[in-house]
């Protein structure tokens, strides 16, 4: 029996130790998978005022710049909706629909004074009513003196009789007619002129490129019930989105677009919380907008999408769950204990086995399906929202998603909730993170994994390591390949033991805990703590001699504009042009230009349907579009 308990107790000892020290491998190859990483990963929502006359701080500012803010989302989510930009006011359905002041004019000149070359991003109305007045709000502050309770959804501007039961429901609704006014593609596209074009406000369109079509249209029934009580066909939805994208693109015919932006899982697949029948075939509600918006771009020859844009609130609550919501997007093997309307996805119907949602990696394969391999669309999250549990699981989930979106060229990130640990991990990566990403392999991804990214001169490395695990502390070996770094000491940074208030003031003052790892043919080793984020910087060289050719956005994006013409088109293009070949509708050659420049005239051709091939300087095609000449 004594000798029985010795062998337990030395068994218990090795299973104690395993759980705080377990070992893994991390192969880190420097020429392998190198991918940009979209700065505008670094991004948040609401963070500039609208209203002149409580300016954000100047300390503000400098916290901003010194987490190192690339993007900002400011049009407000729900609120954006019915936003009149000449009126400067919009109708907020979460409060009554009362309507009050807002001044995008004034947080986009103060954005690009106060952080020049950060993304600013704001949205066009598709819902055709927006605010006209604040003379006809409900009176919120007699009735409860502005308090919050479960009717500040009811529908009380304009006259409306509250429901004191509560809920959503007004015992008399108020009338539209006094607080709305019709509001067109035009009215909403008319911004762009307003503030980029000839005698506008003159602001800088490269630094606001990134235009949301609206804000979750596929609840538009329930948020914005005033003016849709019952929501729209699918179609009639594609066809408001098809008149301002359209109108857009002539205006700026540099614009990213990003659509549909759905609520969250359940809204991502489903339509009126139904799939959506079309010649005979039914589709889930990102499948069928990627499809119309590839046949609508076929028969128009004009680009209407640039980024699929989604919205994204997990409920889980366990700590072990929260930690490994990145791989919702991408990880085809994972298991989410949230997935719901994934379950639609099956020609069936409802299947209660399908578990496994990697979001992105569906819309990417419908893009290919609908729009060809070249699309160039990208995916981005512009809300995003998760259980604070604690400030440690807050700041390992946002590692492990702003990783993973590097790893797979996601365009922009803006969470909308925002808690302690989360300016500590922005800091930390776009401070400390390279503009390249390489690819790294784990041994354990479920506990560990490797975020490696090199410079445009390919003489920087940084591994950024996440330990998720929630108790266990890992020792983690990593062995380098196609980058050489000397034998020696390197800094690291990590992020770990956070206490639950805000802990980031500046790139000076923070929670960062400074130290160094040894490097020996070029392999180390080093412990992580667990629910820690570890940033290793280096210094080597690789046999490639730089990357300066990947840029910040390496798809191909072409753009042909006035669609149809009267014979003068411009180009746009993200590459350099090398040469333009027009074919008639028989595919004979009928006009062929090198080097051509931006502004071409082709009037020397007859009326008829016509399809360009723009080529790069290596006389590959970047794109083919069809194009109507109308004299």
């Amino acid at each position: 029996m004594k000798v029985k308990h010795i062998l337990f107790s030395f068994l218990a000892l090795i299973l104690c130790h395993n759980n705080f020290s377990q070992t893994v491998t991390i192969q880190v190859d420097a020429n392998a998978g190198r991918k940009a990483i979209s700065p505008y990963i670094y991004g948040k929502n609401n963070n500039i005022s609208d209203d002149p006359t409580n300016p954000t701080s100047a300390a503000t500012w400098q916290m901003m710049r010194e987490a190192g803010l690339r993007y900002t989302r400011e049009n407000g989510g729900n609120n954006a909706t019915k936003y009149n930009w000449r009126k400067k006011i919009s109708s907020h359905p979460d409060w009554y629909n009362n309507v009050y002041n807002h001044n995008w004019d004034y947080a986009a000149k103060t954005l690009q004074d106060s952080m020049p070359g950060v993304q600013g991003m704001w949205a066009f109305q598709l819902i055709g009513q927006a605010a006209s007045n604040l003379t006809n709000n409900f009176n919120d502050w007699a009735y409860n003196s502005s308090s919050w309770w479960s009717g500040v959804c009811q529908n009380l501007a304009g006259g409306g009789t509250p429901n004191s039961g509560g809920g959503c429901t007004a015992t008399v609704s108020g009338d539209t007619t006094h607080y709305l006014e019709n509001w067109t593609a035009d009215s909403t596209t008319a911004i762009l002129d307003h503030w980029f074009g000839s005698g506008g406000l003159g602001y800088n369109s490269n630094s606001i490129k990134y235009w949301s079509m609206d804000n979750e249209p596929d609840g538009w029934n329930s948020t914005h019930d005033d003016v849709m009580p019952t929501q729209p066909a699918a179609e009639a939805f594609m066809q408001r989105y098809f008149a301002v994208a359209k109108k857009a693109r002539a205006k700026f015919p540099a614009i990213k677009l990003t659509g549909p932006v759905p609520e969250s899982e359940w809204q991502w697949y489903s339509w009126n919380n139904n799939k959506i029948t079309a010649g005979g075939q039914s589709y889930v509600w990102l499948e069928f907008f990627i499809k119309r918006c590839a046949e609508e771009q076929t028969a128009s020859g004009i680009r209407l999408l640039d980024i699929i844009d989604i919205h994204s609130y997990p409920n889980e609550s366990n700590d072990s769950d929260i930690v490994q919501g990145h791989r919702v997007y991408f990880d085809t093997t994972y298991n989410y204990p949230g997935a719901n309307g994934v379950k639609t996805t099956s020609p069936t119907g409802w299947d209660n086995t399908i578990t496994k949602e990697y979001v992105f990696g569906r819309v990417n394969k419908w893009l290919t399906q609908y729009m060809g391999a070249n699309h160039g669309v990208t995916c981005a999250v512009s809300e995003f929202g998760l259980t604070n549990n604690s400030a440690n699981v807050t700041a390992n989930s946002y590692a492990s998603i702003l990783g993973t979106f590097a790893d797979n060229g996601v365009e922009f990130f803006t969470p909308w909730y925002w808690y302690p640990g989360m300016w500590e991990t922005l800091h930390l990566f776009s401070r400390y993170a390279k503009t390249t990403r390489v690819q790294s392999a784990s041994s354990n991804e479920h506990d560990v994994s490797a975020y490696s990214s090199i410079n445009t001169s390919a003489d920087s490395m940084t591994v950024i390591l996440v330990n998720r695990a929630l108790t266990a502390t890992h020792t983690v070996n990593i062995h380098l390949s196609n980058f050489t770094v000397a034998n020696g000491s390197y800094t690291t940074k990590r992020l770990s033991g956070l206490p639950a208030t805000e802990t980031f003031i500046s790139n000076t003052s923070n929670a960062l805990q400074t130290s160094t790892v040894t490097v020996t043919s070029n392999s180390l080793s080093i412990s992580l703590p667990a629910l820690s984020t570890t940033a290793i910087i280096l210094k080597g060289t690789t046999a490639m001699t730089g990357i300066s050719e990947i840029t910040a956005n390496n798809n191909n994006q072409v753009t042909v504009y006035p669609n149809p013409t009267n014979g003068n088109i411009t180009i746009y293009s993200n590459k350099e042009i090398g040469a333009v070949v027009i074919c008639n509708a028989l595919g004979e050659i009928v006009f062929e230009q090198t080097m051509p420049k931006t502004n071409m005239d082709i009037s020397s051709l007859a009326n008829g349907v016509y399809f360009i091939h723009i080529k790069d300087k290596q006389q590959q095609t970047l794109s083919v579009q069809k194009i109507v000449l109308q004299h």
